[in-house]
Order: C-alpha cells, then structure tokens, then sequence
C-alpha cells in the first residue's frame, strides 16, 4: 500500500496541517520500522517544497501520536514556531481530542476513568494501570449499544459446534458499545488501557483485548475499531478556535454496518 496516496488532508496552510492517517501507517521512524513512515512522508514533503534543512521543524513537525493501527487526526506544524505552540497547548491540555471506539459489553452511562498509566513490568510492549505511573485521565459516553442475537452468532461462526457456540453466550460476547471517549491527558495507549481497566476493552485491540477475544473479533473487523474523529485548538498563529473532525474510515464503518445489521441496537439520547 502507498500510504502517501492514503493520507488525506483535512486542512491546511502555511503553518500547520491537519492529517487524517490511514490504518497501518507507523507515525515515528524507529530501528525497528520497515517501510514508509509517516515521517518519512513528511521529509519527502519538504524536500518536494524545496525546505532548507535549518526551516523544518522539530520531529517533521509531528505534534503528536497516534498507534500504527489506529486511524485519524493528526496535527502537523510546517514551522518551528507553530511546532512549539501546539505543543505547548498540548502540554497546558487546551488540546480537546474525541475518539470513537467500538467495545465489549454494554456501558450503560457516561463514565471517567483516573488511573495513571506505566509500562507493564510483566510485558514491556504494554502499558497498564500502576500507581507509580503517569497521571491519565479519559472521560466517555455511550453512543449506541448492539446485542448480537444467538441465530447470528451461528452465522459469524458457522465452524463453531454447539458448545463453543454456547460458551459465546455465557461470556455475553456478542455484547458491544460504541463510545465516544474523550482523553484529557496524553499518555502511550491510554484509551485502550482505561476501557480494558473497567472491563471494556476495545474490539479487535490486539494488545489489550485478550487472544482468544482478538481472534474472535477479527473474523469480522479487520483491526482495532478506535478512531480520532475531533479535534479542537487554538490556530498556533491567528489564535483562532479550530473544529476540525474526519469520518469514520469505511473499514470500521462495514464492521459497524455489519453489527447493525445482526444485532438488536438500542441508541442513546
């Protein structure tokens, strides 16, 4: 795949852009990355605009992170002083991000989570609830709530035999919500370590969701359901309130389309 073919702007102008990143693209380059990164993207963007070595930006401008399977905004300063401002205003946390993330069980109201966030000593590749680590916050909402009914989980998984199939039912697998999750702090894999922490982990979270659960999951979507739909901040020059939101990208939007389609759903005001 050519990412660089993928990545859509949302918005754009002499200071910043704002980047809907595709799924599977890796945002920083490390030794441990094969292929196009969206830094690399980027280093070939300047060079294309003819960028004097001294005039790009600090890490190619890339103010912030997102995981390499999950999709959505990104802001990008072109200057090293828009680079410093954004950054800033993450640090000072004027930065408003909203996520949408498709999850296990129902969450039947609006809820917070605080619980600081530290490498797992057990796994190092993962991060995990820890007294002794960072300070995280995420706030979510209940969007809409699905219930896969017993007939369509034959269907889904028509190899099963009548007691896996029945096993399904007595862990409430076909039990999903779809969140709208709000984090107001910015911590490595924060979203997906406070739904796991109260027993909600993301669909097809390879990570967190548990083995077992992730294969179930990927039968019918394709990768982790968690997408940057809306941002909101402060135009790094101007000082004028942006909004800016990109839809739900049509890989998670036919798994979604797919549940609703099996299942009873029950939509919150």
């Amino acid at each position: 795949m050519e990412f660089s073919q993928a990545i859509r702007k949302i918005y754009e102008d002499e200071f910043l852009s704002v980047l809907d990143k595709p799924p599977g693209l890796v945002v920083d380059r490390a030794e441990t990355t094969r292929g196009e990164t969206l830094m690399d993207w980027l280093r070939s963007y300047y060079e294309e605009k003819e960028y004097h070595s001294k005039d790009i930006p600090e890490r190619m401008g890339v103010v912030h992170r997102l995981d390499k399977d999950t999709s959505g905004i990104l802001l990008v300063a072109k200057t090293q002083k828009a680079f410093e401002n954004l950054q800033t205003q993450f640090q000072e946390r004027l930065v408003q991000k909203e996520y949408l993330a498709l999850v296990h069980g129902h969450v039947i109201e609006s809820g917070r989570v605080e619980g600081s966030i530290g490498r797992n000593p057990g796994n190092r590749e993962k991060f995990t609830v820890l007294e002794s680590g960072k300070e995280a916050v995420t706030e979510y909402e209940p969007i809409e709530r699905f219930k896969v009914q017993s007939a369509s989980l034959k269907v889904w998984f028509s190899d099963f035999n009548n007691i896996q199939l029945r096993k399904l039912e007595r862990q409430n697998y076909g039990e999903f919500t779809l969140l709208r999750c709000k984090p107001k702090t910015g911590r490595t894999h924060q979203i997906r370590v406070h739904l796991k922490y109260i027993n909600h982990a993301i669909v097809s979270d390879e990570k967190y969701a548990g083995r077992k659960v992730f294969r179930l999951d990927k039968r019918w979507c394709p990768r982790i359901f968690l997408h940057a739909a809306k941002i909101r901040f402060r135009h790094p020059v101007t000082g004028e309130w942006m909004e800016l939101e990109s839809p739900l990208p049509e890989d998670l939007k036919k798994a979604l389309d797919r549940l609703k389609v099996v299942v009873e759903s029950k939509k919150y005001g």
